[in-house]
């Protein structure tokens, strides 16, 4: 049923049903009145006033996390090959950060990627490396204090042609974890984010990377293949920024929906105690319980995690999805898969650690919590 201009107000809120756990009785209402009452309803009810009452009156829906899990992970069997279950990469560590990208990469890896590729600064380099001969590690990067002013325009030429050799490769990048707050690093990155927005690569940006695009929203300003993943202080300044504004606690899904609309549609995580999860035109959460050890490290395990399951959705929309569903985003798809693994698998690590869990555990425990939901048999 169309509706002002041509909106299919209950093809849209169809759309996103299979998001929603089965006990969401209220977008199920929704549907019914939508589709009985006719035009006496809609022609008084825009889609935006409807979304809108949704938001600020009615709990956001649950999603159906562990069905989009089943629905985007790729099969296992014999005809595959090395690459097509995703090659991710991270770009980040520095000199005094090396565990946060290490964390991010492996964590992809162990959900199932077949390659993890970190890019990071030339002291950074072998310190990744020890962490795991899994990694496939690029000392490329450099920070101010290690070249002369009068050869950062060449060293950044040549930061920038380097990986501009790799990025195609890539089914999705993340930009942030162990980055820093270099000046001259962070104008590379700026570079590297711009050229894979140009190749159409999806790039999920944390950490030191929300600190460069509060500071430069055009770097992700109208991309609606980025992916933003806040955690309460990022997006307290996000706010700040763009909206000029507090964070709402009254009406949180609104407030992130306004958030991802000013940036152009790009798809907000705010992580949380429920991950709330927007492109601008729907609100979704997780709140399935976590751990409550909140040890440092596990945002940098979603980061991976997302970046993954964001590659994986991508391929299920363009080959196995049905068409009813092709307009769903994967992207909101990837960010809800990821929030539910890391958190069931930070679950189980608890469970068995307790008070000494580390992200180390959680990541350890990614694998068999995937295998829970999603078995390779």
């Amino acid at each position: 049923m169309k509706i002002n201009g041509g909106f299919d107000v209950a093809g849209r809120i169809e759309k996103y049903m299979w998001l929603s756990s089965p006990s969401c009785a209220v977008l199920r209402r929704q549907l019914f009145l939508i589709r009985t009452l006719g035009p006496s309803y809609t022609s008084r009810t825009s889609y935006s006033q409807m979304e809108r009452a949704h938001c600020s009156s009615i709990s956001t829906p649950e999603a159906d996390a562990e069905g989009v899990i089943r629905r985007i992970t790729p099969v296992l069997d014999r005809t595959r090959y090395k690459g097509q279950a995703g090659r991710i990469a991270i770009i980040g560590g520095c000199r005094e950060y090396t565990g946060a990208p290490y964390f991010t990469a492996i964590s992809a890896l162990k959900i199932g990627a077949d390659l993890s590729h970190v890019f990071c600064t030339k002291d950074a380099a072998t310190v990744i490396k020890s962490y795991s001969p899994e990694l496939i590690v690029h000392p490329i990067l450099e920070e101010s204090y290690s070249i002369r002013e009068d050869e950062r325009e060449t060293v950044s030429y040549k930061i920038l042609t380097e990986i501009r050799k790799w990025l195609e490769r890539f089914d999705c990048i993340v930009v942030g974890p162990g980055l820093g707050r270099d000046p001259f690093l962070l104008n590379c990155i700026s570079d590297i984010m711009r050229h894979a927005r140009q190749l159409n690569i999806p790039t999920v940006i944390d950490a030191d990377g929300l600190f460069l695009v509060t500071n430069n929203i055009d770097l992700v300003k109208d991309n609606s293949l980025a992916i933003l993943t806040p955690n309460k202080m990022e997006y307290k300044r996000l706010l700040e920024k763009i909206l000029n504004s507090d964070v709402s606690e009254d009406n949180p899904s609104e407030q992130l929906r306004l958030l991802s609309q000013k940036i152009g549609g790009v798809t907000i995580l705010r992580k949380g105690k429920e991950d709330l999860i927007s492109d601008a035109e729907t609100v979704t959460k997780v709140s399935t319980f976590g751990s409550p050890r909140r040890c440092g490290g596990q945002g940098d395990i979603l980061s991976g995690s997302v970046a993954v399951f964001t590659s994986w959705a991508r391929n299920y929309v363009m080959s196995s999805m049905p068409s009813s569903e092709k307009s769903l985003n994967p992207l909101i798809l990837g960010c809800v898969a990821g929030s539910i693994l890391l958190r069931k698998a930070a679950t189980a690590a608890f469970a068995s650690k307790k008070r000494a869990t580390l992200t180390t555990d959680i990541i350890e425990f990614l694998g068999n919590s995937l295998e829970e939901i999603s078995p390779a048999d």
